[in-house]
């Protein structure tokens, strides 16, 4: 009887396939109930053949009132012997109706026209014997049976469609969870890109104030203060895009944020710093090179916000795991702090994007009054290496 459901009503099948294929057990139904109800009273016309188009016919409404199917079943089942018209009937009130009791009073109601005789007259001649008791129960019996496998199939359904609607709010909470996530990533790429330009600008606009106007250091750090507000402005506007489509797992950081992009870097933080990179031949994840050139990136802005005329000595290498060091010795004494704002969040940012990429991060004072931030991000790759050593000042 599970097969007599229609597929499409309760288990979320394509629209048009459903439809077909609902048109089509329908169509089954009715002739399965046709048949049954000719081979019982024979092809000629008369008060069978009728009951069993009747019964059948019903059958069409078995989705939107099966209740009326019953009843239109039960003078065919009492007069005619027709049983599989009703008892297909009361299956889809059994599936369809959540309330128990209407569908043990179709059973109970199957029954009775299954068990009494035809003509009533016939009933005066029943007798307690064994013969009675077991077409009792035979009718009791199988219209229970209907019910039970009806509702069975019900909850069946309800569990499906429960599972269903829950894997949907999980998605749900888990979109909203990368959304979060990208959100925050994005967060921390503008403020790594703002922080360590901003202070480069402060610093050179610092120098253009001492110095006297006309001399070539005047325009040239002129055009230094001019070409970092465009690159600034050209990574804000890049982040910026790509935060209006926050949750693309295409979306990529701001450009040049890479290993590759390391030589520029310490050349223009206005540090002296030993850069030592060892990376592998191949390209590493996106994600783990934009952290690693952020890690060195923020490392750089803080050296010259509080640690001014240190030199710096900056190491990248891989060995199970990408390997980011920086390490700054004690501030010149001579050289005057500037006065640049810092909202206390660079170190913060930088041991969450550590986390998430199921990397660790270590920052703390070295002994000879400097300090040392470290990095590790796994790659996945521990092949051969090769070497490039640089300073820039």
């Amino acid at each position: 009887m599970n097969g007599l459901y229609p597929a499409g009503e309760g288990h979320g099948g394509p629209q048009a396939p459903g439809a077909v294929r609902r048109i089509a057990s329908g169509a089954l139904l009715v002739l399965v109930a046709l048949v049954d109800g000719l081979v019982v009273n024979g092809l000629t016309p008369g008060r069978g053949t009728l009951l069993a188009l009747v019964a059948a016919g019903a059958l069409l409404l078995r989705r939107r009132a099966p209740e009326a199917a019953v009843l239109a079943g039960l003078p065919g089942l009492y007069l005619g012997h027709i049983a599989f018209a009703p008892l297909i009937a009361l299956y889809c009130v059994a599936v369809r109706r959540g309330h128990v009791l209407v569908g043990v009073a179709g059973a109970a109601a199957v029954a009775v026209a299954w068990f009494l005789p035809h003509p009533a007259a016939g009933l005066s001649s029943l007798a307690l014997d064994r013969e009675t008791a077991l077409l009792a129960l035979d009718c009791c019996g199988v219209a229970a049976g209907v019910v039970v496998l009806g509702r069975s199939v019900r909850s069946r359904q309800e569990r499906l469609r429960a599972a269903t609607e829950r894997r949907a709010w999980e998605n749900q909470v888990l979109t909203e969870r990368v959304l979060a996530t990208e959100r925050n990533r994005l967060a921390r790429e503008m403020h790594d890109v703002v922080a360590h330009k901003v202070s480069l600008i402060s610093l050179q606009a610092g120098a253009l104030q001492v110095g006297r106007p006309g001399d070539t250091d005047v325009r040239t750090t002129a055009r230094t203060i001019h070409e970092l507000s465009a690159q600034t402005l050209t990574e804000l506007r890049h982040l910026v895009g790509v935060l209006r489509t926050a949750g693309d797992p295409d979306a990529q950081g701001a450009p040049g944020a890479g290993l590759a992009g390391l030589t520029d870097l310490v050349r223009d933080s206005g540090v002296t710093v030993d850069l030592d990179v060892s990376i592998p031949p191949v390209p590493l994840p996106e994600p783990v090179e934009r952290a690693a050139y952020r890690t060195v990136q923020e490392a750089l802005t803080n050296i010259r916000k509080h640690a001014p005329g240190a030199r710096a000595r900056v190491r990248v290498r891989c060995a199970a795991g990408l390997h980011v060091e920086v390490h700054n010795t004690a501030p010149c004494r001579v050289t005057a702090r500037p006065a640049l704002p810092g909202g206390g969040h660079g170190l913060v940012g930088l041991r969450e994007r550590a986390h998430l990429l199921g990397g660790d991060f270590h920052a703390a004072p070295a002994p000879d009054g400097g300090f040392t931030v470290k990095a590790v991000f796994p790659v996945g790759w521990t092949g051969p290496r090769h070497s490039a050593v640089a300073s820039a000042t």
